[in-house]
């Protein structure tokens, strides 16, 4: 065996293979507790689904020996082709793959059923790695991030013709590795600020001041503070202050004198407003050179055409199960049989199992199979339940210690790949945790997201794992004689 590979078993970190192993053991026993039944014929069964877990996990293991025995600079060397292949089975699974639950993302070869969207992951991450990777590669120009959100866009598209919505929000994580590149906290803060919009605007969309939506007004409003704190905090210009604050208060004076006689919608005057300050911080960017202003400008217009692009989104693009699933999380519907009903069974399976559970395979609620999905997108029920909330600590420490050793493991990379790759790595399993927890406790709407190394799934684990193990061979490889 050649030397260098040789040592990858001595400089791979077996620390994070530990954490791995833990979850994976513990993803398999949770599985177990979600599917039994009292007529079952084992848990080593391989018709039934512990069984079936057992065998993609040995199928991990054989990819775990396979991406190790790698040549360190082999996922850098083929990031293009991987992607282009990924991204070309994408496409194709659009126009094959059969409706499995309203969804065209599963390619079926006889019995195996497998989602391409798992493996789209690990193929952009090591992509815009990639490009990242070159010596004078600086993300803030507008032709290199462009580059980056191509790469990162295109497989999420795919995935939403696919009707597999969840699976591509999964991409939205990449923005949290940006940021760590270079990328200005303002993108970050826009993103928020956009589902912020969106959940005010659904909040209150029913509530109305006299013809004004009460939502927008609020939007809008926000917009308008956000514009007046940005010119305050740079205070490169005074004259500018004020000429915003005078226009603002006349306008709305003029707008409150016509509404004594006619009725008047205020999110279009504080529209105005909004428009008429972000001409003006585009004439002093070019007056007085001040950039920011420009963003500043940039981040009001697109907020507005956002705001009223809401309705449209909501009620046009999105089916009417997802449409639902949002009404039930923000409280507008009452669905306890419909759409809320994953959502309501999961918190009483978890609230049953108090501080220490009810035990291993004693979860009533599972096995009477009041919560769907129990051992895929719901599996954390069973943990709940059956360990209680000691137990479910014992979850999230491990994916918290798994996440932070990711970070630390990226930041210790010789090369950008590296780094760029680990916190790639480290941002989806952080989206997967969130989103997943804020399914099962009612906090975000139900997509479809599974909680990594538990929940049942043979593309679900082999993704995550080929995910995290291209990694540590890259970190293994920082060791590694020429």
């Amino acid at each position: 065996m050649d030397r260098r590979k040789s040592n990858v078993w001595k400089s791979v970190d077996w620390i994070t293979i530990g954490i791995y192993a833990m979850m994976v053991i513990a993803g398999w026993f949770c599985i177990c507790g979600a599917t039994y039944e009292f007529d079952s014929e084992g848990f080593f069964n391989l018709n039934e689904r512990p069984g079936l877990q057992l065998i993609w996990i040995g199928t991990s293991f054989v990819l775990i020996f396979l991406i190790l025995m790698l040549d360190k600079d082999f996922f850098e060397t083929f990031a293009f082709l991987l992607y282009g292949f990924v991204f070309f089975i994408l496409v194709l699974t659009i126009f094959i793959a059969p409706n499995i639950k309203g969804s065209h993302s599963w390619l079926v070869l006889g019995s195996i059923h497998i989602q391409p969207a798992e493996f789209a992951k690990f193929a952009a991450a090591l992509t815009v790695a990639k490009i990242m990777n070159k010596h004078d590669f600086n993300l803030l120009t507008f032709k290199n991030f462009s580059i980056v959100a191509l790469l990162i866009l295109a497989p999420m598209y795919c995935i939403i013709l696919q009707k597999e919505t969840g699976t591509a929000l999964v991409f939205l994580a990449f923005a949290l590795m940006l940021y760590r590149e270079g990328m200005s906290g303002f993108i970050l803060l826009s993103g928020v600020c956009a589902i912020a919009f969106f959940v005010i605007v659904l909040k209150y969309g029913e509530e109305m001041l006299g013809i004004t939506p009460v939502g927008q007004l609020f939007v809008t409003i926000l917009v308008l503070l956000f514009l007046f704190l940005g010119v305050l905090f740079l205070r490169k210009d005074n004259l500018l202050l004020q000429i915003i604050i005078y226009l603002t208060v006349l306008i709305l004076f003029i707008g409150f004198i016509i509404s004594l006689y006619i009725p008047v919608n205020f999110v279009w005057i504080i529209s105005i407003i909004i428009l008429l300050i972000s001409m003006l911080l585009i004439y002093f960017t070019f007056k007085n050179m001040v950039t920011h202003y420009v963003f500043i400008a940039l981040f009001a217009i697109l907020s507005l055409l956002f705001l009223f692009s809401i309705d449209y989104v909501f009620n046009d693009v999105l089916e009417y199960h997802q449409q639902m699933r949002i009404k039930v999380t923000l409280g507008l519907e009452n669905d306890p049989t419909g759409a809320g009903y994953n959502v309501n069974q999961s918190k009483i399976a978890i609230g049953s199992g108090g501080l220490w559970g009810k035990g291993f395979l004693k979860g009533t609620q599972t096995k009477l199979k009041y919560v769907p999905e129990k051992d895929t997108d719901f599996i954390f029920c069973s943990v709940g339940e059956e360990f209680g909330l000691w137990g479910s600590l014992l979850v999230l420490g491990l994916f918290g210690f798994l996440i932070i050793r990711i970070i630390y493991l990226a930041e210790r990379q010789n090369f950008t790949f590296g780094r760029v790759y680990g916190y790639c790595v480290a941002s989806i399993f952080l989206f997967h945790l969130m989103v997943n927890l804020g399914m099962v406790l009612g906090v975000t709407p139900v997509i479809g997201i599974p909680l990594p190394f538990f929940s049942y799934g043979g593309s679900s684990l082999l993704g995550f794992t080929i995910l995290l193990f291209i990694f540590l061979r890259i970190d293994a490889g920082r060791k590694e004689t020429l």
